[in-house]
């Protein structure tokens, strides 16, 4: 039987996003042998965003992946241990946090919780069957690939909207189907919205089914005050979704207070265990953009380190 490695550290972090890597570098800083264990690739979902905006001292051609790539140089920098593994539990109480893979364990004397969340899908048919044959997740990475179709967003918060914005350059006609009778972004994005001559607007309405034979052909679209449904057949068309997210949580429900799915902190970062704390999109907060996500992993780290030295 192979043994299972076992790996300790001072400060485990789960999660490779902005918060993630945030809480990394300022542990490091502080002297810490720190790991960030992370599944995908640095950056977590914002890789995937088309840019990054508002963020202070990154300018509006910073994509999300030149972002992540900054991250990962600024890691490698303080020597932060990157492990590339899939987490599938935790042992959260005790002196000596556990981070269990399916490759072994990573062990530490403090823990920050970062895993973020994941992007919600609609649930509705054809979802999974057509999941890169015409439904697409990342703008990016994808645009390239939709160049001079009908393009189809649904959701009208920032999110939708800035990736609209992105792939509108792209796009024969882009339209945004969204539930409500107005968008929800903020002014910037509507006022570039109003510079783009091929977007219409589907308001009051719902995407409930994606049909086609081997790729998305027709759309089927439920008005939100009269429940009727509507074909719109848009041959090798382009959907992309941005409807909200979850998070990742599920593996700590049994021993951290949540709300609503999220962790629950205090101004320490702290969760209701000593020496685990958490930060970014997965805590409950108002706020979830970048910068407050890397605020929350400085907080969080700088605590962390406290609390190491206090049982020391």
């Amino acid at each position: 039987m192979v043994q299972k490695m076992k790996r300790l550290y001072d400060v485990v972090v789960i999660g490779g996003g902005p918060a993630g890597s945030s809480t990394a570098v300022y542990a490091a800083s502080r002297g810490m042998k720190v790991a960030i264990v992370e599944k995908d690739s640095i950056g977590g979902l914002i890789g995937k965003v088309s840019t990054v905006t508002h963020y202070l001292s990154v300018d509006n051609n910073e994509s999300g992946k030149t972002f992540s790539e900054k991250l990962l140089s600024q890691l490698e920098k303080y020597h932060v241990t990157i492990i590339k593994e899939n987490v599938i539990g935790v042992e959260l109480h005790g002196e000596i946090k556990k981070v269990i893979t399916e490759d072994g364990e990573i062990s530490g004397k403090a823990i920050v919780l970062c895993n973020g969340t994941t992007p919600r899908t609609l649930c509705i048919p054809g979802e999974k069957e057509f999941l890169g044959k015409g439904l697409c997740r990342n703008a990016r990475k994808d645009a390239e690939s939709c160049k001079g179709k009908n393009i189809y967003v649904v959701g009208g918060a920032d999110g939708a909207i800035k990736e609209a914005i992105f792939l509108a350059k792209y796009a024969k006609k882009l339209t945004i189907v969204h539930f409500e009778d107005h968008l929800t972004t903020i002014a910037e994005f509507k006022n570039k919205l109003d510079s783009f001559d091929n977007i219409e607007y589907l308001f009051n309405s719902r995407l409930t089914a994606l049909k086609g034979d081997d790729h998305v052909d027709c759309l089927e679209i439920t008005d939100e005050n009269t429940k009727a449904k509507k074909d719109i057949f848009d041959d090798n068309c382009a959907v992309f979704t941005y409807v909200g997210s979850t998070a990742n949580t599920e593996m700590y429900k049994n021993d951290l207070k949540l709300k609503n799915g999220f962790i629950i902190v205090d101004q320490k970062m702290e969760t209701n265990i000593p020496g685990v704390y958490a930060a970014g999109d997965i805590i409950d907060k108002q706020v979830r953009q970048v910068s407050t996500a890397v605020a929350e992993g400085t907080i969080a780290a700088i605590n962390a380190v406290a609390y190491i030295k206090e049982q020391n």
